[in-house]
């Protein structure tokens, strides 16, 4: 049986990076640069987006229990927003639940207004709202698939450009998408989703390369199948399918895949880390890679 990972909490301080013009500029070894960029400042505003539940709950308290102030957005369920956002204030973090569409501009508006307006500031954001809609293209109508990349594509364009105006003020921010190991390998039925996933990954490492110049850093990940309440639905027959394709023998866990966006959000190591995509899914993917 699986179980979750535990992971041990980093110092949940906001650091800033200098930067150098130019790969000869060596004079500061990694222990000293550790040394240096340590300016203790606030504790990061941290917004994620469908932080109710699955994947995105699990970093909403991942964050949170580090110490961070974390705006938890949701969609229809303001219970489970409650529920989050208490369980962060628990650990003794700040949080705001926030109901708002990712995929509708003014909503997005509305919720980075909601994070400045509360803590000042965005430090981090976390794009992880997404919808599935399964089923073999020649029986998906088209207003599924739209449906599809307004929240998995269009909606992360919006949170990323809107909260890119704050960041660019401050010269410094870190932008995680969360999209599928699908976009990397496709699967049957689920044409539109891959599509959608697969856009995420020319999107990163487009708004990477234009954020950078400012000190802003664009990663994504990319999880495989992932023990959540969608997970949970699937036969056992088709389960055990799966299972025969994950290198790992296992589904992976929420907490598996947020502390891979706590590293990549706030660990001092990974401010040299941009636009790059992380498969987080057991293998699964191994056997696309030439």
């Amino acid at each position: 049986s699986s179980r979750s990972l535990q992971f041990q909490p980093y110092q949940c301080r906001w650091r800033s990076f200098s930067t150098s013009s130019g790969v000869g500029s060596q004079d500061a070894s990694v222990e000293q640069t550790s040394v240096t960029v340590a300016q203790n400042v606030e504790s990061p505003v941290v917004v994620v987006t469908g932080a109710s539940k699955g994947i995105g709950r699990a970093i909403a308290l991942t964050m949170g229990k580090a110490g961070c102030k974390v705006l938890v957005n949701y969609l229809k369920s303001s219970k489970n927003g409650e529920e989050v956002s208490e369980e962060i204030e628990a650990y003794g973090g700040q949080a705001l639940p926030f109901q708002a569409d990712a995929s509708k501009e003014a909503d997005v508006r509305s919720l980075i207004k909601a994070a400045v307006d509360s803590w000042g500031t965005i430090d981090v954001l976390i794009n992880n709202a997404g919808i599935v809609h399964d089923g073999l293209l020649v029986r998906m109508n088209n207003s599924e698939g739209r449906q599809v990349f307004d929240v998995n594509f269009f909606g992360k364009r919006l949170c990323t450009k809107a909260a890119n105006e704050i960041m660019m003020t401050k010269n410094k921010g870190r932008i995680i998408n969360i999209t599928s190991v699908v976009g990397l390998i496709g699967n049957v039925g689920q044409a539109d989703y891959s599509a959608s996933a697969a856009a995420i990954k020319g999107f990163t490492r487009s708004t990477a390369k234009e954020y950078a110049r400012r000190n802003i850093t664009v990663n994504a990940v990319a999880p495989g199948f992932i023990s959540t309440d969608m997970t949970a639905t699937l036969s056992e027959d088709y389960k055990k399918k799966i299972l025969d394709t994950i290198p790992l023998g296992r589904f992976g866990q929420p907490e598996e895949v947020a502390g891979l966006v706590k590293f990549l959000a706030l660990h001092p190591a990974a401010s040299y880390m941009t636009g790059g995509v992380y498969p987080i899914d057991g293998g699964l993917s191994l056997s696309s890679i030439l």
